[in-house]
């Protein structure tokens, strides 16, 4: 089987919303050889090339087409080519956790990667630098949760807010908020407590 096939292969037991980059078939042969093969992908329409060695292998739908890629998915595929961490800002994470009606035109992403901008789809997702102090356990619940507050504001976060994330979130998702708490502030730390009080 060639490196297209295995490729190919590969993405559909993965299914269509899979979002990826060179590094992630490193095992399949050469940089070079996955590279000539996502080209031959790309061309042939199998998958889409969102910006310089990230893909995807898009949504389709009967009413509007390719639909752009998740931008979790970008965001982590860009910053896992250099294997760094990624963590939702607030804005997002406010949306994600339903904290916030307002879908952000452009998601912002902290990471300590590079900071930049990338083309998905029709919208923008944004990679932002940010300090050790933004992404404290990054990419947990615990993370979300403590980004979204900081969002709202120490003031914003009320007994509404705290009954909304007690009703969302699972147990397990309440048990990560009591361990993983204590790297956070007082305040987020208390309000974390409440959320995770039975």
């Amino acid at each position: 089987m060639s490196i297209q096939d295995k490729i190919r292969d590969r993405l559909r037991r993965q299914g269509r919303g899979a979002v990826f980059s060179a590094s992630d078939f490193a095992d399949l042969g050469s940089r070079a050889a996955v590279d000539q093969a996502l080209s031959r992908l790309a061309r042939q329409g199998t998958i889409r090339r969102l910006h310089r060695g990230t893909y995807d292998f898009p949504l389709k739908s009967a009413r509007v087409g390719l639909r752009s890629p998740d931008p979790d998915r970008v965001a982590e595929a860009a910053t896992r080519r250099f294997g760094a961490r990624v963590q939702r800002s607030g804005a997002v994470a406010a949306y994600v956790l339903g904290l916030s009606n307002q879908v952000p035109a452009r998601p912002v992403y902290l990471t300590d990667a590079p900071s930049r901008t990338l083309q998905a789809g029709n919208r923008q997702v944004v990679l932002r630098k940010a300090g050790p102090r933004n992404l404290v356990k990054a990419g947990t619940i615990a993370a979300d949760v403590h980004q979204a507050l900081r969002f709202l504001g120490r003031h914003g976060v009320d007994d509404r807010v705290i009954a909304h994330l007690r009703s969302r979130l699972t147990d397990r998702d309440k048990a990560c908020l009591v361990q993983d708490g204590a790297a956070f502030p007082a305040w987020v730390r208390d309000v974390m407590q409440r959320v995770a009080a039975p």
